[in-house]
């Protein structure tokens, strides 16, 4: 008879990560048949959800920073590197003073939460939660972006971010505790989640580096690199995979053993990790079309699997790396340090450091005149737009399409003007618009044809996929 032997399918190491407290109320210690419990108001998770999803729109982790600003000393850097890295970092000191999110698209909250059975709440946990994201997104200067289906159809935007992707766990130990991931997924990032039922054929040194060195190059540009890049090989089942790959790329998973075992725990492959952040600068895809800075860093995870399947998961965290811990102990409410004062990892740097290689190109002219300069230009080539930008993404365009359909004109502004796919977040008192950046081309692609043969969308800015140019 064979023994039983239990482990974790995750086994995390300490948790070594930077928290400050929170002015909250932790809850009441209570003495019960010899355990000691933590009674927790729904209220302290809702707040502390609503906080962290404050920060994680508004600052980085210091690591994140260090990496960017690592990019600009690399004498190894392309100027495309270095440029993005430089206005990341300036992007990053904007967004810090709490006004304006780093990012356009403010995501889907994501909250992974794991209490010990000592933790007392009431039960209702998920609505707690939510009430947490729902508040933060009220108050602050987000957008919302989560659509209901009104039918199979049609659909509208929920108007409050909600409903957000909610998980509870139980998690051992007698010590009360509860602990929080909260997380923001822009669906650029999101898109980028890629699972390949593949077969053990794939468990070859050869082929597992053809396979990711095609897989990978397909990530393109669209989702804002430098990634932090999780690959895991193996799995239960298809849905476990990506879940554990969408943690890896928040670095959750770091604290995995280096090695596996015939239990059958999940563990990092460390040398195997440099091997393919090796092979992703080795591209020259670089932040934006050129460069070795593709991504930040590698994380790959081996998880058991069934024997007639290997399920591999690829996932992205993008720039906008949106993610912090949290946890609520009888000693306090405590929430992941992220950095404040982001201006410290500025390069010492002027515009003409970074003005190399730069073209200007005046939107003022003739739509034919502007198609003539851009088409002259290399791909990586980096320009500088003066002039008037027609602003439509999805909606706008589906709205487009249906006036054409229905035998209308293609509107004259789509023929005169480059079209700007971008959505910009919620307007802050006082200011001419919210956050406010490209979003990806591939969702629009779709009407591009219909539209240029009518005249329109002759030139695209955009996150780049497909035909956007």
């Amino acid at each position: 008879m064979p023994e039983f032997h239990h482990t974790d399918v995750l086994p995390l190491g300490p948790d070594d990560t930077d928290y400050r407290l929170l002015d909250l109320p932790p809850g009441r210690v209570v003495e019960a048949a010899g355990r000691t419990f933590l009674e927790i108001d729904p209220s302290t998770i809702t707040a502390l959800v609503r906080e962290s999803v404050r920060d994680i729109q508004h600052m980085l982790r210091p690591s994140h920073l260090a990496q960017l600003r690592s990019i600009v000393d690399d004498p190894e850097a392309s100027p495309n590197d270095r440029f993005v890295a430089t206005d990341l970092l300036r992007n990053a000191c904007v967004s810090a003073g709490g006004v304006l999110p780093m990012c356009q698209d403010t995501g889907t909250a994501i909250v992974v939460a794991k209490r010990t059975e000592t933790v007392l709440t009431g039960g209702d946990d998920e609505r707690a939660i939510s009430r947490g994201v729902f508040e933060a997104y009220d108050e602050l200067n987000l957008r919302y972006s989560q659509m209901a289906p009104t039918s199979f159809w049609d659909e509208r935007n929920t108007g409050t971010n909600l409903p957000a992707q909610v998980e509870l766990y139980t998690a051992p130990g007698q010590a009360p505790k509860y602990e929080f991931l909260v997380m923001a997924k822009g669906g650029g990032s999101a898109n980028k989640t890629f699972l390949y039922q593949e077969t053990k054929a794939l468990l070859n040194p050869k082929k597992l580096a053809a396979f990711l060195d095609e897989k990978l190059r397909s990530l393109g540009t669209a989702a804002c690199p430098p990634y932090h890049l999780a690959v895991v090989v193996g799995g239960m089942s298809a849905e476990y995979t990506l879940k554990v790959a969408k943690l890896a790329s928040a670095r959750y998973l770091d604290n995995l053993p280096a090695e596996g075992s015939e239990l059958g725990h999940a563990f990092r492959d460390r040398d195997l990790e440099q091997q393919v952040l090796e092979l992703t600068r080795e591209f020259g895809i670089g932040a934006q079309f050129g460069g070795k800075y593709f991504c930040h860093d590698v994380r790959v995870i081996r998880l058991p699997r069934h024997g007639a399947s290997l399920p591999v998961g690829i996932a992205v965290s993008c720039s906008a790396d949106r993610q912090a811990k949290a946890k609520i102990t009888p000693d306090g409410v405590f929430l992941e340090q992220l950095e404040r004062d982001p201006a410290q990892f500025l390069p010492e740097a002027t515009e003409g450091d970074l003005s190399d290689e730069v073209v200007h190109v005046d939107l003022n002219r003739p739509m034919a005149d502007i198609r003539a300069q851009l088409s002259t230009l290399p791909v990586k080539t980096r320009v500088s737009l003066t002039g008037p930008l027609v602003v439509a993404r999805d909606i706008a365009h589906a709205k487009i399409a249906e006036r054409l359909e229905a035998g209308e004109p293609m509107p004259q502004y789509l023929r005169d003007h480059p079209v700007y796919y971008a959505g910009p977040a919620k307007t802050p008192e006082g200011y001419a618009s919210g956050s406010f950046g490209p979003t990806t081309a591939g969702r629009m692609d779709s009407y591009v044809e219909q539209f240029q043969a009518a005249g329109g969308s002759l030139v695209m800015l955009a996150k780049a996929t497909g035909r956007s140019r």
